[in-house]
């Protein structure tokens, strides 16, 4: 589903944009296709360029609480240089490239809650119209899928994602903000941890899996947060239900910590920085994260 306007913002009688995107998910690092379908107005105009933006709405924790705002992670000038006769209809055809950290929207047809969108500016004698706007559906890259497929096998739940403003120390994140996938925890780790939230950050080469643990406190320690990373490829073979129950098992175990050896062997201490200064990870904490559509008790489903 796309929500589309058509603005006449460039003033009464000038053109109109509305951009279609190509029918089914995009993937992260992968193309989004579409075409830019212009309306003339009611007199020639010279088109000085034609943008695409990619958005997120996007989460920031302030000490007061939390906001909600809308970010632009990337832009694609598609077009542009020519006049458009008045009341002629033109098309522009686009293939972009998506940034690899570019959130998932969906996973096995289910929506996660993430919004993203394509917003289309045109430019005309020095006057832009950005009205134009179309909801953009990411679906899973493999190594991702097989991740969330495992952990769904394990017994974890779907609860919840979001997208956080900040970074993520240590990890080669390149956006300035990252997606939580939150799971609520399999019966077996239930008495340990209260939430599991996962994020990945994908590159050219694989992707960084980040776990965090929301842990509960033992009988002579407080409950507090444990932090780790794993790198995989995009096209391993292995073993995933092992694999990702091995993550687990360390997480928990590293409990005074916040880093602790991957699958690339380092070895590095994380936190997450945010528009307000960097936060030691026991620093961290994730309150208020507003629920997405519900997916079932398991990411996996009934397999």
């Amino acid at each position: 589903m796309v929500f589309k306007r058509l603005l006449g913002s460039l003033g009464v009688g000038g053109p109109t944009v509305d951009t279609v995107l190509d029918q089914g998910a995009a993937r992260p690092g992968g193309s989004l296709s579409g075409q830019v379908h212009l309306r003339g107005g009611d007199a020639d105009f010279d088109i000085e360029h034609i943008t695409l933006e990619l958005v997120a709405r996007v989460e920031a924790e302030h000490e007061d609480g939390e906001s909600q705002g809308v970010v632009v992670f990337d832009r694609f000038t598609v077009g542009g240089g020519f006049r458009l006769a008045a009341g002629a209809q033109y098309s522009v055809p686009f293939t972009v490239t998506l940034p690899w950290e570019t959130p998932i929207t969906e996973l096995y047809g289910q929506p996660l809650g993430i919004v993203l969108g394509v917003r289309t500016e045109l430019a005309v004698a020095g006057a832009k119209d950005s009205g134009d706007l179309d909801q953009l559906a990411v679906g899973p890259l493999p190594a991702q899928e097989a991740v969330l497929e495992a952990l769904g096998r394990l017994g974890f739940g779907f609860k919840s994602a979001d997208l956080e403003y900040g970074r993520i120390g240590g990890t080669g994140q390149q956006l300035p903000f990252y997606q939580e996938i939150e799971l609520t925890p399999a019966p077996q780790y239930a008495h340990q941890v209260n939430e599991i939230e996962v994020t990945f950050l994908a590159n050219p080469a694989g992707m960084e899996i980040v776990l965090e643990a929301d842990k509960r406190g033992g009988f002579f320690s407080e409950g507090h947060d444990a932090l780790t990373r794993f790198t995989v490829g995009h096209h391993d073979h292995r073993d995933w239900n092992t694999e990702v129950d091995g993550w687990i098992r360390q997480l928990l175990e590293h409990r005074a910590t916040y880093g602790s050896h991957g699958a690339s062997g380092s070895h590095t201490s994380y936190g997450h920085d945010s528009r307000h200064g960097h936060h030691g990870h026991d620093e961290h904490h994730h309150d208020g994260h507003r629920s997405g559509p519900g997916m079932g008790t398991a990411v996996a489903g009934d397999d």
